[in-house]
C-alpha cells in the first residue's frame, strides 16, 4: 500500500521593503496633496469672511425679516408673466441653437486630432477661451447698449458665451474618439471630410447631444438673470418687483421660475433618454 504525501501549499512571498516604502511614499504624497487643497480652501474661506460667524449670525434677523415680508406669495399679476416666461424660454432655445451651430465646426478646428494645423488649433482654442471668459451678464449689457432692450440682446449674449463652453466640450469629445474607425476610413481612401463625417461624427454625436441639452438647461436659468440688465424675459419682471420692494410678488415670481426650471429639467431628462 503506497502512501502519498501532500506538500503544503506554497506561501505567497511577503512584500519586499522597497514595495512597502513605495506604498508609504504614495500615501504620504496623497496626504500632502489633500492637506494643500484643504489649506487653500481654508485660506479662501477666511479671505472672503466665510469663517466670520459673528457677521453671519448678525445677518440672520435681516434674512428672517425679508422672508416674512415675502409671505404669502402674491400671484395677482401671474397672467402678466406668461409672455415674459415665453421670452425666457425662447431666449434659451435660440441661444443654445446659436451655440451648437457655431461650436460644431469650431470644435473640429480646436481638437488636436482633427485640426488642419497647430496654428489653427491655438487660434480656435484662444477664441473659445475668450468667449468663455466673458460672463453672459456682461455680454448682455454690451448687446443691450448695441441693439436696445428686448430678448435679442439676451439671445446674442447667451449664444456667444455658450460657444466658448460648448465648443470646448465638443472638442474634448472629438479628441477622445476611437482611432480604429478613423484609420480604417483613411486606409479605404476616403477624403478628410469623409473621414470626419463617417468615422468621427457618429462617435461623438451622443456626447454632442448630452452637452447641448445640458447647456439648454443652463441657458434657461441664465436667461432669467439676463432680464435684470434689460434683456427681456421673466428676469425683467423680477427686477421690477425688487426695485419697488414688492417682496410678496418677488416670491411668487421665484416660485414660477422654480416650476419652469423643474419642467425644463424633466424635459431635458426625457430628451437625453431619447437620444441614448
Amino acid at each position: 500500500m503506497t502512501h502519498t504525501t501532500t506538500e503544503p501549499a506554497a506561501l505567497s512571498p511577503a512584500p519586499s521593503a522597497s514595495v512597502l516604502d513605495e506604498h508609504a511614499r504614495g500615501w504620504r504624497s496623497k496626504l500632502w496633496q489633500a492637506g494643500l487643497v484643504l489649506a487653500v480652501v481654508f485660506f479662501a474661506s477666511w479671505y472672503v469672511d466665510l469663517l466670520d460667524f459673528r457677521t453671519l449670525a448678525n445677518g440672520v434677523p435681516a434674512i428672517a425679516t425679508l422672508l416674512r415680508e415675502s409671505l404669502p406669495p402674491d400671484f395677482t399679476n401671474v397672467m402678466d408673466w406668461v409672455s415674459p416666461l415665453l421670452d425666457t424660454l425662447a431666449m434659451s432655445i435660440a441661444g443654445t441653437a446659436i451655440a451648437v451651430s457655431a461650436s460644431v465646426p469650431l470644435a473640429f478646428l480646436a481638437a488636436r486630432n482633427t485640426t488642419p494645423h497647430p496654428a489653427v488649433f491655438r487660434l480656435t482654442r484662444t477664441l473659445l477661451n475668450g468667449l468663455r471668459s466673458v460672463p453672459e451678464l456682461i455680454m448682455g449689457i454690451i448687446f443691450v447698449a448695441a441693439v436696445g432692450f428686448g430678448a435679442l440682446p439676451g439671445v446674442l449674449a447667451l449664444g456667444l458665451h455658450s460657444i466658448g463652453m460648448v465648443g470646448k466640450f465638443f472638442a474634448e469629445a472629438i479628441e477622445h474618439v476611437d482611432e480604429a474607425p478613423v484609420e480604417a476610413a483613411d486606409a479605404s481612401g476616403a477624403t478628410r471630410l469623409q473621414v470626419l463625417w463617417h468615422a468621427v461624427l457618429p462617435q461623438v454625436l451622443p456626447q454632442f447631444a448630452d452637452v447641448s441639452i445640458y447647456r439648454w438647461e443652463y441657458n434657461f436659468r441664465a436667461s432669467t438673470v439676463m432680464g435684470m440688465v434689460g434683456a427681456g424675459g421673466i428676469g425683467f419682471e423680477l427686477m421690477g418687483s425688487l426695485r419697488i420692494m414688492q417682496y410678496q410678488e418677488v416670491s411668487a415670481i421665484l416660485i414660477v421660475i422654480l416650476l419652469m426650471v423643474t419642467m425644463v429639467d424633466s424635459l431635458s431628462g426625457h430628451l437625453r433618454k431619447t437620444f441614448k
